[in-house]
């Protein structure tokens, strides 16, 4: 009978005992801070060379795809940022804008605004079909034109050399937007670039047209890797054309 309650005891202390250091283990682990998602590559700011120029990329979802390699083919020549994020449309640029300078000093600014622009949203400001009439331009032409000189104006205060980048093109049966729209984005920037002067235009459009349209995905906006790699470098050859005549 002895042996039998030292036996319980002991059971019962260990369970105890078991309980107690789950408890605590639980607490610890909800002490420690939740494991971050790893970050995308072309979001992670480039290894620091201070004696290179800082330059800065500024646009959509075809910029990001022409990030990582720009930053290669400058490689030795410039650190090569971007924002970690889809600039997006020129509302959200003007909103971001100071955030994304932050207090670096830039020589030399590639920037674009477009294709989110005059894409089509609906009243739940989802992608829409541009031929719903209760569907509406993401930002109108005028308003897109008052940001984005906005945009161009601090741009230029930052005493960087400025490039502006024209919207490529959309493809016949692109989702949310009608082949031509940016045309009409493109002559209003070009207006703005004009009026402002000092800032340069890269003329992707038309790059495109003549070089990389077989990389440009069916019915889409977006190309493949080996078109990103294409307009990297009509790209890097505008920055460094403009680095080496600083």
């Amino acid at each position: 009978m002895r042996k039998t309650n030292s036996s319980c005891s002991f059971t019962a202390a260990l369970a105890i005992c078991l309980a107690l250091a789950s408890t605590a283990s639980g607490q610890n682990d909800a002490k420690k801070p939740a494991k971050k998602a790893a970050q995308r590559p072309t979001f992670v700011d480039p290894e620091v060379d201070s004696s290179l120029p800082n330059v800065l990329l500024l646009g959509d979802s075809i910029s990001i795809g022409y990030t990582l390699p720009v930053r290669k083919l400058l490689t030795g020549k410039a650190n090569v940022f971007r924002p970690a994020a889809n600039c997006g449309p020129t509302t959200n640029g003007v909103e971001n804008l100071e955030s994304w300078l932050g207090d670096r000093k830039w020589d030399v600014i590639h920037f674009n605004f477009g294709l989110h622009d005059l894409k089509y949203m609906n009243e739940k400001n989802g992608l829409a079909d541009p031929q719903d009439l209760q569907s509406h331009q993401q930002v109108p032409l005028a308003q897109y034109t008052s940001n984005l000189k906005q945009i161009s104006e601090r741009l230029k205060k930052t005493g960087a050399v400025v490039i502006w980048c024209e919207t490529t093109p959309v493809p016949e049966g692109s989702a949310g937007r009608i082949p031509g729209d940016e045309l009409r984005y493109n002559d209003a920037a070009a207006k703005v670039m004009k009026e402002l002067g000092g800032i340069e235009v890269n003329d992707l459009h038309s790059y495109v047209l003549k070089n990389v349209l077989d990389e440009q995905r069916p019915a889409n906006v977006h190309f493949t890797d080996a078109g990103s790699d294409l307009l990297a470098k009509q790209v890097a050859e505008k920055i460094a054309q403009r680095l080496a005549s600083k």
